[in-house]
């Protein structure tokens, strides 16, 4: 893909649960390489709607299907996207929320890959990125 703009836009996923408590908890994946905590995300897909690709995005990187919340994004933040043998490039992710219906035991790039369930308020304090925090902080039901 053809990086020519500083700024690109990405689609992104917060998969959450309620547990028979009554409790929220969101799911963080590790990132590839650095091995962050971040929620899956991806590129624009031609023919797809920014919610089709949070969802399908959710399910290659996390292992997680359901239903998208909500036709507009909860929030947007930025990030610096390392890309190869490029300059880093700013991103701008709209995020969706996901009602995780089913945790698949195989997926995609489960072998790339860390999940956890975390409560919201702890998934904020181990992502990097300030606006997510917020966002995870502030959209989680």
């Amino acid at each position: 893909m053809e990086q020519k703009t500083s700024k690109q836009i990405q689609f992104a996923a917060i998969p959450f649960s309620v547990g028979t408590d009554g409790r929220t908890r969101v799911m963080l994946l590790t990132s590839r390489e650095t091995r962050r905590w971040i929620i899956p995300k991806g590129w624009p897909m031609k023919g797809r709607k920014p919610r089709e690709v949070a969802a399908q995005e959710a399910y290659e990187e996390a292992g997680v299907v359901g239903k998208i919340i909500g036709k507009r994004p909860v929030g947007f933040y930025h990030y610096s996207k390392s890309l190869p043998s490029q300059e880093p490039i700013l991103c701008r992710v709209s995020v969706f929320l996901l009602l995780v219906e089913v945790v698949m035991d195989d997926w995609p790039e489960k072998a790339e890959r860390q999940r956890t369930w975390f409560e919201a308020a702890e998934a904020a304090a181990l992502v990097d990125e300030g606006g997510l925090s917020e966002i995870l902080l502030t959209a989680v039901p």
